[in-house]
Formats: C-alpha cells, structure tokens, sequence
C-alpha cells in the first residue's frame, strides 16, 4: 500500500460502542502506537451508548467500519444488509457476571438468578446475550429473564451500586474494578479462555471490524491498513511486558488508577486473538452459542454453514500476517 503524507491521510469514520471497554482495546492501541498514520490513515472515532446505534449508523452510512461483536455480523446480514467481518481481536467475549456482595448471603448457585434482577448494558448488547446463555444454562425460561437495562460502564456501576440491580453482566474494567472496590463477586466469566471454555465450549469469534461488502471492494487499501494496525497491535500483545504496557496503554486509565487498568489489560491478555485472523472452531462456537439462546439446533445446516462464510473473510488478514510475521 502507498505511504501517503501526514497531509494527506485518509479518514475512516469508526464507529465503537463503549470504547472504554477492553473487548476494543487492540483497536485503540493500534491508534495509541501511531499504526496508522504511516498507512496515510487516520481514524475518525464515532462513540455511541449502544450496539444498536452504532449499528445503525453502519447501515445508515454516517460510518464506514464498526467495532462490535461477531454475532451482529450475523445479525445484519440476516436483516438483508450486507456486511462483512475482516479482522478479529477478540476470542472470547470478555464479558463477566457478578453478584452484588449484599446479595450474597441469599446466592448459593447459578440457578438462584431467578430471583435477581440483573443489569445489562442494552438489549441486543453482548452483555445481554452472555446474561441470556447463563440464565438458560440456570434452566431459566427466557420468558422469566430478569434482566434491566442499566447503560454503559458508568450509569451501570450506579445502578448496582444504588440498588437498582442485584446482580451485573458487562464488560471489562468495570467488572474488574467492581471486584476490586469489593461491590460483587464474579461468578461467572467469558474473560477467559478457561471461562470461555466452561460456558460457551471453547474460545469464540468476539470483538471484531466489520463493514458493509461495497465499502469492503471500493476502499480495499483502507480496510488492509486497519487490519495490518490490528494485527500488529495483536502481535505487539503477545509479548509486551509490564513496561511496554506501561509506556503504550492509551493514556486515560480506569479511574485514574493506572496500575490496576494495566493488570486488568494484563489479566485479560489471553482472550485477544493471537493473529487477527477467523478459524472454523471459533466461528461455530459463536453461532452455536448464539443458536442455543434463539432455542435453534446446536448442529449448523448447510445454510447456516453459507451465512457464517458470507459473514468473514480473511483476505486482508493473511496479507498482514505476511506483511508483519504473525
């Protein structure tokens, strides 16, 4: 790809719900390591409150690339809009379950959720679906799903902490950060690749860009850079120590605790993808996961075969991995 000048870049309005949250962290240290300026880049951030919104600006055109998770690929794409996901960051969904520590007292198992009320960040978020698997995995009809919408990380540690929920299913800091304030106990995670392994039956495409397919054949070159930037940032991961961490994270830390965003990043560092790229077992525990919450056969037919190929590709990856010996 030609090198464009620092006046001459090209922007990629992106488009992220709850950038905060660890799930796109690859993305953003890619954008913190300067990655894509030298690819005449420059990425244009669109934040929004909700996946939906941010899904609907896709569709809408107010941005060309999402970061959200792989099952909204499907989604989309099953809604008739054509959309595509070109390179991985996440392989398991990083999302945790924790109990509010006054409620401990009357929590003796997973089945108890049937008497709590549990926070999610929206309906449609993967925070909900995560909540949804463990209530059905709970034996919980979904008709029953005692869920309530508490928002993004802040408005969510209000609700738990205020009362509203008793109970809390999102992402990373916040869960960590609740933990270690001693407001829950994590009793059920997707943070790890044992956590993933125990409740989704192994590691899962999660966190991913994805874009409409015409965005994807008329800027190719701009779609390459942000896939050589992830990879990159995802090769630099895997071997970064704490003082890499510590002269590289983004710059705003969780709460203006630094050293405990490190360790978060730290403890979270094996449930990003090792190369960017999609395998078969990681696409099909995702649409097995997402068929047994929809009450579908946890055996994919040959159509639901064509739509998890319609939803990927790893074109652009594999001229990454080249390009950087991942």
């Amino acid at each position: 790809m030609a090198r464009a000048s620092v006046t001459d870049l090209h922007k990629v309005r992106l488009g992220v719900s709850m950038r905060g949250t660890l799930a796109h962290f690859p993305l953003m240290l890619a954008d913190q390591m300067g990655y894509f300026r030298p690819l005449g880049m420059q990425i244009e951030w669109h934040d929004f409150d909700s996946d939906a919104q941010a899904q609907q600006a896709l569709v809408s055109g107010s941005v060309d690339v999402v970061s959200a998770d792989f099952e909204q690929v499907l989604e989309l794409n099953e809604q008739g809009h054509k959309v595509k996901a070109f390179v991985l960051q996440g392989r398991t969904p990083q999302i945790s379950l924790g109990i509010a520590l006054r409620k401990l007292p009357t929590f003796q198992g997973i089945t108890d959720l049937r008497r709590f009320k549990i926070g999610i960040a929206d309906w449609g978020s993967p925070s909900h679906a995560m909540a949804r698997l463990w209530c059905l995995q709970a034996g919980l009809p979904a008709r029953e799903n005692p869920f309530v919408v508490v928002g993004p990380m802040s408005a969510a540690m209000e609700n738990l902490r205020s009362g509203v929920v008793d109970a809390l299913c999102h992402n990373d800091p916040l869960m960590s950060w609740l933990e270690y304030k001693s407001d829950v106990r994590v009793v059920a995670e997707t943070r790890t690749l044992h956590g993933a392994q125990l409740w989704m039956g192994g590691a899962c495409a999660a966190a991913c860009l994805f874009a409409k397919n015409d965005w994807l054949q008329h800027k190719p070159e701009l779609a390459q850079g942000l896939s050589d930037g992830v990879v990159r940032a995802l090769k630099w991961l895997m071997t970064a120590g704490p003082t890499d961490l510590l002269k590289s994270v983004p710059p705003t830390p969780w709460m203006g605790d630094r050293a405990f965003y490190l360790g978060t990043v730290d403890k979270v560092r094996e449930s990003f993808s090792l190369d960017g790229g999609f395998s078969e077992d990681l696409l099909l525990t995702a649409w097995r996961s997402r068929a047994l919450r929809l009450g579908g056969s946890p055996r994919p037919s040959g159509a639901d075969r064509a739509a998890l190929q319609a939803a990927y590709t790893n074109e652009m990856v594999q001229k990454s991995k080249k390009r950087f010996a991942v």
